[in-house]
């Protein structure tokens, strides 16, 4: 089997989700083209494709985000742009990823809308109303960690 040799060592490629009524994936390709300083970016149905060094990506993504934050979501690339392991034009037909962004981007609508829904209340009114925990709430719902193992060990015989 041929020895795999990675066109960019060094580099991350991250996807960028838009789902938003305002801001669409052309406006977010254009504001990174504008920012971009060597990241590669591809435009896609979903949102964006971006390849660089990890610095420049993140603070791309981080100018990216601060258009839509509540409506744009940024999640790793495992292989990137290219590789033969996982390129279409190798395999032939759609990436088997994409029918997994298709499914996600049918979720995060729903998302968006919960962020849309807290952001208009105060952490006071959110507990108030119990749609939110005080900290201690949290510490003290938590799941054992010794009734999860016995969960998980049960499922597995």
């Amino acid at each position: 089997m041929k020895e795999y040799t990675p066109s960019y060592v060094g580099s991350v490629t991250k996807y960028v989700f838009v789902e938003s009524p305002k801001t669409t994936p052309h406006d977010l390709a254009i504001w990174a083209y504008e920012i971009s300083e060597g990241v590669m970016i591809k435009e896609t149905c979903f949102g964006l494709q971006v390849t660089g060094s990890p610095e420049e990506v993140d603070r791309m993504i981080t100018a990216i985000r601060d258009m839509d934050n509540n409506h744009i979501f940024v999640k790793d690339r495992g292989f990137p742009p290219g590789d033969p392991r996982r390129c279409r034009a190798n395999l032939g037909g759609a990436r088997p990823g994409y029918y997994g962004h298709e499914f996600e981007i049918s979720l995060i609508r729903y998302i968006s809308h919960g962020l849309d829904v807290i952001e208009k209340f105060t952490e006071e009114e959110l507990i108030e109303a119990g749609t939110m925990h005080t900290e201690v709430e949290r510490i003290e719902n938590r799941l054992d960690v010794h009734l999860l193992e016995e969960m998980i060990k049960s499922e597995e015989s």
